[in-house]
């Protein structure tokens, strides 16, 4: 599809003003912003959010999962299914104003301009903020998203016991978003989501827009490693069966291996605990996650089995039991072709370079991927910082994303003036 350009451009000002107004809500005592899903704080956010769509005269629903969505209707296209743009504006604790926010507020900004510039769109342009992406207070993550594309029934989801022991369907009710409308009530033609990045690539290789065309797939295990405690001082190293020294090894393969994939497979070991914890005692538990990435469900299952065997053959060698529990698993997601061009043509056309590039970070946009053709843009995060209070990116960056979305979504919906 050729990109037809309109011309037209955000109005800076405003979005980078609404970025700042959110970001104020939900700060504490010592300034920290923190809007966990169904929180208070995340029901003054909503609030404000839905404020601004009324304002712009769209149509504002909530499905049942407390999805929020306000449509743009022109005058003859109420039966054609939506262009949607969409993020979350939940938080994580201590965050920055960014993740998740740009994208929503930019999908706000866009179709302001378009309606400002009197575009009449073939198609409606909805923007969306979806539920409890982040997964802090309740897990899963992307759970508005994953509930509205079918990946979890909307019982099961409002069933959820947060960390704090709440319920999911209780707190949405208390805060006034638990709405009426089924998840997927609103079948989208196309979905595309704006973020920052939350990685160094596109800062550190001077690219200001990134072309998502994959996400990687996810595997999220948890491993238990039992062996023997004894004295730290009196037992020999050739007698020990230590869990402590088992996970070393399990970390250290991870490491090689990833190295070896040119950068495609990555492995995390983000969270351990010894029993006894003791400094002069030799561990015999050892329980720890690994998080393993890569973008192409072949290899993601190649590591997965790789690192099975070798967990087998280091049982045998250090004289330890494991076991593992599958926590999460996610496939890679593979992006609509034309999208990923359109993104990569209205860059070319503001003289912006653009990477084609694979997304790290899990985002509502793979589970939109399942009901419809989708794709994500990315700009530059300084130092690749987010899930922070330090993160950032440049105004003329923030400026540079909500322009390219400007221009997809308006070739998407139908390129019609008055």
């Amino acid at each position: 599809m050729p990109l037809t350009s309109l011309n037209l451009s955000i109005n800076t000002d405003r979005l980078l003003n609404r970025l700042q107004e959110l970001g104020r809500i939900g700060r504490d005592t010592d300034n920290k912003l923190t809007r966990l899903a169904a929180s208070d704080t995340d029901k003054a956010g909503r609030d404000l959010f839905v404020t601004w769509m009324k304002e712009s005269g769209l149509e504002v629903y909530i499905d049942r999962i407390g999805n929020i969505f306000g449509i743009w209707y022109g005058p003859e296209n109420r039966n054609e299914a939506p262009i949607m743009i969409g993020s979350h504006i939940d938080t994580v604790i201590n965050a920055g104003i960014f993740d998740g926010c740009y994208g929503v507020l930019s999908g706000l900004e866009v179709i302001n301009t378009l309606q400002e510039a009197g575009f009449i769109p073939s198609r409606p342009i909805a923007v969306a903020a979806f539920t409890n992406e982040e997964g802090v207070r309740y897990t899963p993550d992307m759970m508005g998203s994953l509930v509205f594309a079918g990946g979890l029934s909307v019982e099961d989801a409002l069933a959820t016991v947060g960390a704090d022991g709440t319920l999911l369907g209780e707190e949405l009710e208390r805060i006034g978003y638990a709405g009426t409308e089924d998840p997927g009530f609103l079948k989208p033609h196309a979905y595309i989501e704006l973020h920052i990045e939350q990685g160094p690539i596109l800062e550190k290789m001077g690219f200001p827009i990134g072309a998502v065309e994959n996400l990687q797939g996810i595997s999220w295990q948890r491993i238990t490693i039992e062996g023997v405690a004894n004295h730290a001082g009196t037992t020999p190293t050739d007698m020990r069966r230590d869990a402590g020294l088992a996970a070393a090894r399990v970390i250290t393969y991870l490491r090689d291996r990833a190295n070896d994939s040119n950068g495609q497979t990555v492995a995390t070991v983000g969270t351990i605990d010894f029993k006894p914890n003791a400094i002069n005692v030799i561990p015999s538990l050892a329980t720890f996650t690994v998080d393993l990435r890569d973008p192409y469900e072949q290899r993601l299952q190649q590591e997965e089995r790789a690192l099975a065997n070798y967990l087998k053959e280091l049982a045998v060698s250090e004289e330890v039991s494991i076991t593992t529990e599958q926590l999460v698993r996610f496939q890679p997601v593979t992006f609509d072709e034309t999208i990923v061009k359109l993104v990569e043509q209205a860059a070319n056309q503001r003289g912006l370079q653009s990477k084609r590039m694979t997304s790290g970070a899990g985002h509502d946009a793979q589970m939109m991927a399942r009901v419809c053709p989708t794709a994500m843009i990315f700009v530059p995060s300084i130092d690749g910082i987010s899930h922070n209070p330090k993160e950032y990116t440049k105004d003329t960056d923030l400026e540079d994303g909500a322009n390219v979305l400007l221009d997809v979504v308006s070739n998407l919906s139908g390129n019609h003036t008055i």
